[in-house]
């Protein structure tokens, strides 16, 4: 009954279905943890304890993690994710109602930033990261989604950036803040620099997803295909086991993002993603439609993009304060 084949291991055989299917190699390493955090906790030694009373298997660990571990939705609905796909894709048993304890989601409101501000951080973060970072507001970009960024991907003549598979596996199209266009140029001709020297020292190819690699052969070395933000080191890609250069890492940005909100004394909790929904708010400020922001924010549900609506009626509600009026 051995769904997976006898020279693989089970965790072997999902990660190189997620590797096939174009999955991150963050997602990769997050659904084969959360494999093992299942088999630990079911306890179970073999891939047919794992298929029997499988739905129940899943519900008790999931309930678990709700219940004991209290994590947060999204955490409960990742682990979900993983073992969907562990059943579906990997041991040919896809999984029917499981109805487990659900996380309990309390509505968060976002933090933002003033356009003072984000001036005000933007102005004391510069060099590479100051360019990626000014992009996350410019374009409403996750973090994920800028260091991922090819240079195919930015458009100089349509003056937009276009995010390929991001959240939800889904590609969107951006604005390019006119006042990043001489930067980002710039930056790619020094980008462009280093590439060549990668190509005469016998490196310089990239990572494609979707085996591009193998239906274009030499796509990989190709100028377009490079990161826009390259790291500054070339290491052994844990995939493919050859050297080559990576894109900049993220707590690159986190930490550059870190000081100089320290610096600026902002009292806010803010991250990367502040920078985000720095955008959309700013936008909604100036009378941008909501489903325009849901397009560019790659929302699937209009509900999601309504939560930056808060900040049209400043003051709580709208209301002016009792205090205001003595």
């Amino acid at each position: 009954m051995s769904i997976v084949p006898k020279n693989k291991t089970l965790l072997e055989e999902m990660r190189a279905l997620l590797r096939r299917q174009g999955y991150a190699y963050g997602t990769e390493n997050t659904y084969c943890d959360w494999v093992r955090r299942f088999v630990k906790f079911s306890n179970v030694q073999s891939r047919i304890e794992m298929l029997e009373n499988a739905e129940q298997k899943v519900e008790r660990f999931l309930t678990h993690l709700a219940i004991k571990q209290k994590v947060a939705p999204s955490t409960q609905n990742q682990a979900l994710n993983a073992l969907v796909f562990l059943y579906t894709k990997v041991l040919k048993q896809p999984l029917e109602g499981v109805n487990a304890a659900r996380s309990r989601k309390e509505p968060r409101i976002p933090v933002v930033m003033s356009k003072k501000e984000v001036a005000k951080v933007l102005a004391l973060i510069d060099g590479t990261v100051g360019l990626i970072v000014r992009l996350l507001y410019a374009g409403g970009l996750r973090i994920s989604e800028a260091v991922r960024l090819r240079v195919q991907d930015v458009d100089f003549e349509f003056k937009q950036i276009i995010v390929r598979d991001g959240k939800g596996k889904k590609d969107r199209v951006t604005p390019l803040a006119n006042n990043l266009m001489l930067p980002l140029q710039a930056h790619l001709e020094k980008i462009k620099i280093i590439h060549n020297k990668d190509l005469k020292e016998g490196f310089g190819s990239v990572y494609l997803p979707y085996a591009l690699a193998k239906k274009y052969p030499n796509a990989n070395k190709d100028f377009s295909w490079q990161y826009v933000f390259p790291s500054r080191n070339i290491a052994i890609d844990p995939r493919a086991q050859i050297k080559r250069r990576h894109h900049v890492d993220q707590s690159v940005i986190n930490k550059a993002i870190k000081r100089a909100v320290k610096q600026a004394e902002i009292n806010k909790k803010i991250s990367a993603h502040t920078f985000r929904h720095s955008f959309a708010t700013h936008l909604l400020q100036t009378g941008t439609d909501i489903r325009t922001i849901q397009a560019l924010l790659g929302h699937a549900d209009l509900q999601t993009t309504m939560i930056y609506t808060h900040v049209l009626r400043q003051g709580g509600q709208g209301v002016v304060s009792p205090l205001d009026r003595l």
